[in-house]
């Protein structure tokens, strides 16, 4: 039984990550992953989570996707850096894991 309670929680934990959009002071866009977008925004309008954000303060979240595991949540922050800034947000709504 408490291998299976590990299992479980292990398969809980892995879809722990998120992928999120900032918009920053000159109205750009900044993609990122993190477990918790609280703790990263705070870092991000701190000056000290990417060099980035750092020039563009303050940042705020205008979008996230959460429930993924840690390669869809790369996966997608990488096929959302490649599109413009227009579909960004859109993208992000509708992307499906797998």
């Amino acid at each position: 039984m408490e291998c299976a309670d590990r299992l479980g929680s292990k398969l809980n934990r892995a879809k722990d990550w998120l992928v999120y959009l900032l918009k920053c002071s000159d109205h750009s866009l900044y993609c990122g992953v993190t477990k918790d977008l609280e703790a990263r925004l705070f870092k991000h309008n701190k000056g000290i989570a990417s060099k980035y954000t750092r020039s563009r303060l303050p940042v705020e979240v205008v979008a996230a996707r959460k429930d993924l595991t840690k390669s869809d949540a790369f996966k997608l922050e990488y096929q959302i850096k490649k599109l413009s800034a227009a579909r960004k947000i859109s993208a992000l709504k509708k992307y499906v894991p797998g």
